[in-house]
């Protein structure tokens, strides 16, 4: 793809588009005399011509490919600064849904038919100009529609917004976001979000109905889901204090509404009628926001909504809480991560019974649990659930507390589990941690410290005795039917846990390959059929020059001594290893084997203990253990 001449490119666009660290781009400048000069930017966040940059990647054999969609984007960062990057990328939205809904008119006129576009968009969020001038820019984004579709183009376009704005964009995670989609329903029925961000809770609704506070995002909101043919309206302004959905009734509503936001209108609003379960304190804006969403839902619809881990428990909040509970409003309070948030389920009262008890869970390290247990307490909320998550009497929190922290009910063992649990932990505990003694290898102290003549990786490299190799730059994640070697595999020593297609750029891992993690994890391969993964290195040695357990043991030991952890893989080609003979190396890879082997017991000897300790703390609170007469 030819590279227009006015387009600009900072460190870390070279980096993606050269499939390297930033570190990389940062030693290309320094390194090189003629890298190209800043055309514009800062002193911290210059700027490069793109023109520029490929040529000289291209003169210095580096692997650089601009596709159309990179042209697009880097034109569109081009175009505008920062500050109204998101706008033009709205506009360019807009004219997608015009090719998207007249696209026989843009065929036959090409720019002359963008008279029609705001005829063509009216559905969209009212701005005050979605006109785009710029027509080399809309001939670009109109030939990206042609090769991808305007869906997937938008897509595209805000995800690499998204990713240029991260500390400005608060986005939803993929997973917490599916669980609440999920646990909202409502197929072809009315989901409202009212702080919808860019849209990310509502892209499976059948009928998403929208208001976020910021133009810009309700703009692009709008269009992603009005690109999906779904029947969207989308308002611009602030729910709390600018309702611009009143009197809306949605089937359920989905929200991650802002934390910790003071100035949420506490003093204009303090006569709202939303709030029916009590005046939210002024420190407690995630109590306003509970209570508009109950407000815009039909009787008996549900409420998904993210809350910081502290709204369970502060003290200003407590008469709201417990209104919530007795009118049976809340349902459900589940942790989602060891410091939150928390998701709350609320249902809006229908004058139908309410149930006596409420779902509290914890699903840190397991979000797939929570959609069962709630279906599991819809269809019972009385009876006891299984698993990490249980049910508490309502009439149990109305104390002086109101306490729905999930790590203040965590579900007590019953006699026969617990038993059977405790039994096992000590057991195991006991059994790998008698193995230590006897674990470290028969090592010699030396009165003088032995200097031994030493290479470098790098140099190894070069003389063929070893072949570095890395995982191909793109590599589907998460589907197919071949096994592939992660780095958290690596760091836990487990067998391969993720998955992909295959490919004939993947390197398939083989018995005596040693391989790396970015955080100085070493581990010598004893099993082949897996493929490595990303973030990984792999050192392939000839074994009849170079004992893999001798090198790995070096590895770790320079890893460990590194100033940068995470420096860039050439700093690992300059770490340095002795030339011995092979019958000497493999005795220092004898030795080195066996430490990693303890290192192993005595992380697992940790893991196992740290259990037995919680649940003899837990035996002993909940009247499972009493202590023993240890001198008998």
């Amino acid at each position: 793809m030819e590279e227009s001449q006015d387009i600009t490119v900072n460190a870390g666009d070279i980096a993606r588009l050269a499939s390297v660290g930033r570190a990389a781009v940062s030693n290309w400048r320094r390194r090189h005399d003629d890298f190209p000069q800043p055309t514009g930017g800062t002193a911290s966040s210059p700027l490069f011509s793109l023109p520029e940059i490929a040529a000289w990647l291209r003169r210095h054999g580096k692997s650089f490919e601009v596709s159309l969609g990179d042209l697009v984007w880097q034109r569109l960062r081009t175009s505008v600064d920062d500050l109204r990057l998101g706008d033009l990328v709205g506009r360019v939205g807009a004219f997608l849904l015009f090719l998207h809904r007249e696209p026989e008119t843009w065929r036959k006129h090409g720019t002359r038919s963008l008279a029609g576009l705001a005829a063509a968009t009216t559905d969209l969020p009212s701005s005050p100009d979605l006109r785009l001038d710029d027509l080399a820019l809309v001939r670009l984004v109109a030939e990206l529609a042609a090769e991808r579709g305007p869906l997937d183009t938008f897509e595209f376009l805000c995800e690499r917004y998204v990713e240029a704005h991260s500390r400005q964009l608060s986005v939803t995670r993929d997973d917490v976001a599916a669980l609440m989609s999920l646990l909202a329903g409502q197929e072809g029925g009315t989901v409202l979000d009212p702080a919808c961000g860019v849209g990310t809770l509502l892209l499976h609704a059948g009928t998403p109905l929208g208001q976020e506070t910021n133009e810009t995002n309700a703009l692009l909101t709008a269009v992603r889901l009005l690109l999906r043919g779904t029947r969207a309206r989308v308002v611009a302004g602030d729910s709390l204090r600018e309702d611009g959905l009143a009197g809306e009734l949605a089937d359920a509503v989905v929200c991650d509404p802002p934390f910790n936001e003071r100035a949420w209108g506490y003093e204009e609003l303090t006569g709202d009628p939303r709030w029916e379960y009590g005046l939210p304190p002024r420190g407690e804006p995630e109590l306003a926001w509970v209570q508009h969403c109950l407000a815009h839902v039909r009787p008996g619809g549900l409420v998904t909504i993210l809350m910081p881990a502290a709204a369970a428990g502060r003290r200003p909040g407590k008469r709201i809480r417990g209104n919530l509970l007795r009118t049976g409003a809340l349902r459900a309070v589940v942790t989602l991560g060891p410091g939150g948030p928390d998701l709350w389920i609320l249902r809006r009262p229908d004058g139908r019974r309410p149930p006596s008890r409420i779902l509290i869970m914890d699903a840190s390290e397991d979000l797939s649990a929570v959609e069962p247990a709630w279906r599991a307490y819809t269809c019972d909320p009385e009876a006891e659930p299984s698993g990490d998550s249980r049910t508490v009497r309502i009439i149990d929190l109305l104390d002086d507390e109101v306490d729905l922290s999930p790590a203040r009910h965590r579900p007590q063992l019953g006699g026969p589990d617990f038993l059977r649990d405790f039994t096992d932990a000590l057991d195991r505990f006991r059994d790998t941690s008698a193995t230590l003694p006897e674990a470290p290898p028969a090592l010699e102290l030396l009165t003088e410290r032995q200097d031994l003549p030493t290479t470098t990786v790098g140099e190894l490299a070069k003389a063929a005795l070893l072949t570095i190799l890395q995982a191909p730059s793109k590599m589907t994640a998460g589907e197919g039917p071949l096994p592939v070697l992660t780095a958290d595999d690596i760091a836990l020593g487990t067998p391969p846990s993720g998955r992909t297609v295959l490919d004939p750029a993947l390197v398939m891992i083989r018995p005596g390959d040693v391989v790396t993690t970015t955080l100085g994890v070493v581990r010598v391969i004893t099993r082949s059929g897996a493929a490595l993964g990303p973030q990984l290195t792999l050192y392939r040695v000839d074994p009849q020059r170079l004992d893999p357990d001798f090198l790995a043991g070096f590895l770790r030991s320079a890893d460990a001594a590194r100033i940068h952890p995470g420096s860039s893989r050439l700093d690992v080609r300059r770490s340095r290893v002795p030339m011995l003979p092979l019958a000497d190396q493999r005795r220092y890879g004898t030795a080195f084997r066996e430490l990693f082997a303890l290192e192993d017991r005595v992380r697992e000897t940790t893991a196992l203990g740290e259990t037995l300790i919680r649940l003899g703390f837990d035996g002993l609170v909940d009247g499972h253990l009493r202590p023993c007469d240890q001198r008998v």
